[in-house]
């Protein structure tokens, strides 16, 4: 199966997506696409990989999301897989507004099991759709960060772009 590969220039360094069908398969803060292609599911890796200059809607999302609208990255279809669990916390982690992350505890909470906190945990480690499936909303119950896969100076500048946001539009 083949997919469409770009890389965009971001305020937070190249952002690398690849999708198919119109849907985002794996996207990150990165220039090397291989750093992408192993949080996606066996049933959904590409065989091939065509380079190309706009993902139209996809693409239009991101730069969107750097120019004050952080909502155009919900509308963009993503395509996941995996257990029940994990792939209904992906969808509950689309709903958590910008500029109001939530705690690990909040996120099993909101994902349907107040017990499973290392499991939501385990859902943003595994989450191929950075940005789209917005991960970085995640904190740890202390405020801290927690962890991200691309780094904490990128997860704290996502999340202070839409704290500022959320300010402004109060």
């Amino acid at each position: 199966m083949k997919a469409q590969l770009l890389t965009m220039s971001t305020p937070d360094g190249p952002f690398t997506i690849i999708a198919r069908d119109g849907a985002v398969l794996a996207s990150g803060w990165t220039a090397v696409p291989g750093e992408l292609t192993g949080q996606i599911h066996a049933d959904l890796l590409p065989t091939e990989y065509e380079p190309v200059t706009d993902l139209g809607a996809i693409s239009a999302a991101v730069g969107d999301f750097y120019a004050g609208n952080p909502a155009a990255a919900r509308e963009v279809p993503v395509l996941q897989k995996s257990g029940p669990f994990r792939g209904h916390a992906w969808e509950v982690l689309r709903s958590v507004e910008p500029g109001h992350p939530v705690t690990y505890t909040d996120y099993a909470e909101l994902s349907g099991n107040v017990k499973a906190v290392r499991a939501a945990a385990s859902a943003c480690a595994f989450n191929a759709a950075a940005l789209f499936v917005p991960c970085h909303r995640v904190i740890r119950t202390d405020g801290s960060l927690g962890g991200f896969r691309w780094g904490l100076a990128i997860k704290e500048s996502l999340l202070e772009r839409e704290r500022h946001l959320a300010r402004a539009l109060k």
